[in-house]
């Protein structure tokens, strides 16, 4: 009875170690940048850090494992919860680069062990904790949105502009083609929101296999923040 009771054990831990292994198997990330204007300029409005108002930047959402076929998987290791003290040597540049706008303020701890829970834990057969959010960091660095499009004389003035030439500029800039997601402001207006750039699993940039699904108008507006 024993015998067959460590078998089934047996079983059932490969089996867990199979679906996890599964889950984790993706085939690229996205890189999505968010425009504080945007977030903050709806009917839902927005809330400041703790620290105070982010800087006048494109603010990093996420770093998300994603499939070909446009699926992702998500909260793929309930047992890897986030641990705040792994990437202390980090907090500093988070505060600055992956602020949160959610409300109420806080510090971004519950967004950044978000991240980390719901799309970090699937890509750990890449990045543990510390190197999936010093990654996302580096890649912000590697690609400065704002000058870019600042540039093209696109600029966060309230302004309208044409979806293709913030399209044609993010891709002069970077080398990449973006993927642009609207939002609709209190007014109704469609305005930028966030802008994707894919990475492939050794943390690179790479051209997208598909883009996020997104409803924008021809002309969208890039507003202050």
């Amino acid at each position: 009875m024993k015998a067959t009771l460590s078998g089934l054990l047996h079983i059932l831990v490969l089996q867990l170690l199979l679906v996890l292994s599964a889950s984790q198997d993706f085939d690229f990330f996205y890189f999505v940048q968010q425009w504080p204007g945007s977030y903050c300029d709806t009917k839902q409005s927005c809330c400041y850090p703790t620290t105070g108002k982010p800087a006048s930047d494109f603010g990093i959402h996420g770093l998300w494992p994603n499939y070909n076929d446009g699926s992702y998987p998500s909260n793929c290791d309930p047992s890897s919860s986030f641990d705040p003290s792994a990437i202390s040597d980090l907090t500093s540049s988070l505060k600055s680069n992956w602020p949160t706008l959610a409300c109420p303020s806080s510090n971004g701890l519950k967004f950044w062990s978000h991240e980390w829970e719901k799309h970090g834990t699937c890509s750990e057969s890449v990045f543990d904790q510390h190197g999936y959010f010093e990654t996302t960091l580096n890649l912000k660095k590697k690609v400065d949105l704002l000058q870019i499009l600042e540039n093209a004389g696109i600029q966060p003035d309230g302004g309208f502009y044409s979806l293709e030439s913030i399209k044609g500029a993010i891709r002069d800039g970077s080398g990449y083609s973006p993927g642009i997601e609207c939002n609709v402001d209190d007014s109704g207006n469609t305005q930028l929101y966030q802008i994707y750039l894919c990475v492939d699993k050794s943390g690179s940039f790479t051209e997208c296999p598909v883009f996020p699904n997104s409803r924008c108008s021809s002309k969208i507006e890039f507003p202050s923040f």
